[in-house]
């Protein structure tokens, strides 16, 4: 059986947004392995890929009804996966901002999906510009109240 060549022009389309996807993500993923945090380089762009793909699976014109499921669907999943990103040792809890990245990252993939290319890089941005340019004001803040530390 033949394939079409408008089936090889929606899969390249399907490819571009999921390599998008993949940069967008990894970048945060980047972050995090360089912290050495329990989630990554290969986590973030995974997350990201997988919410991509399933929303491309349903089609160009898919049913509003079946977005809303495997949206909510998403959003329950990567949580859950997000979830396993923090520890807890001690009173301490660690990982809450690699988790609400994970769960960001499938955020991103949907975005691309969806067609919103400047929902996605914008959630990428800031959430890179959160982790980062924040990181110093949120030691200064933990100093601050617990001098011991």
């Amino acid at each position: 059986m033949l394939v079409s060549l408008g089936h090889w022009q929606d899969a390249w389309q399907d490819f571009q947004q999921i390599g998008l996807t993949y940069v967008l993500t990894a970048f945060i993923g980047w972050d995090r392995e360089k912290e050495a945090h329990s989630a990554g380089l290969r986590t973030f762009p995974i997350v990201g890929m997988a919410s991509c793909g399933y929303l491309l699976v349903l089609g160009a014109q898919p049913d509003i009804a079946a977005q809303s499921r495997v949206l909510q669907g998403l959003i329950t999943g990567v949580g859950f996966v997000g979830g396993g990103a923090i520890l807890k040792e001690g009173a301490t809890v660690r990982g809450t901002a690699t988790a609400a990245s994970i769960w960001n990252a499938g955020v991103i993939g949907a975005s691309v999906a969806l067609g919103h290319i400047e929902i996605a890089v914008m959630l990428a941005a800031l959430n890179l510009f959160t982790l980062r340019a924040l990181l110093p004001v949120k030691n200064w803040i933990d100093k601050k109240n617990n001098p011991a530390a």
